[in-house]
């Protein structure tokens, strides 16, 4: 289903992203759907202030998975980036996209992304980054409302509400 609305064919990709809401994290596009094989870009516009930017995918049945994490101009850890198909940057510690060429099944998935403020890791991604297999969107649904994966004040961690979704119909 996309937007309540089934695809219109096999094989096609249906993305949902958020609305872009008042200061927080935003990601796009909102509604667009496309077939197996094409590219896709999707873009989060983090909270302004935030040098921490990280991307997260949970497929159907299956925990958030880490993708890449962003702090300022350090090099980005890519290391739950699959690679091959998979890329994403981050233009002057603002805006980022993620990348997916030649989309497959296998891509059917919620992308989320999430900022933050610089802490006192210093760009070293902390183990508690990387979530748990068993953490859903329903943490990051909490998160969003101002709880922490952190162990940061409130305002530190603010993710999309709703991230582009990936499926195929």
């Amino acid at each position: 289903l996309c937007h309540g609305h089934q695809a219109p064919l096999l094989g096609s990709l249906c993305l949902l992203g958020a609305d872009h809401t008042g200061a927080g994290v935003s990601q796009s596009p909102r509604n667009k759907v496309t077939e197996e094989g094409k590219d896709v870009v999707l873009r989060c516009d983090p909270i302004s202030g935030h040098t921490a930017l990280y991307w997260y995918r949970q497929s159907l049945g299956k925990g958030l998975e880490f993708l890449i994490y962003f702090q300022g101009n350090d090099a980005p850890d890519k290391s739950g980036l699959p690679s091959g198909r998979f890329s994403a940057e981050r233009t002057e510690g603002s805006v980022s996209t993620l990348k997916i060429q030649r989309t497959e099944q296998g891509d059917s998935a919620v992308y989320l992304c999430a900022s933050s403020l610089a802490t006192a890791w210093h760009g070293r991604l902390l183990p508690v980054h990387k979530p748990h297999p068993s953490l859903s969107l329903q943490h990051l649904e909490t998160l969003n409302r101002g709880f922490s994966l952190l162990p940061a004040p409130r305002s530190l961690w603010e993710t999309s509400r709703f991230g582009p979704q990936l499926s195929f119909g």
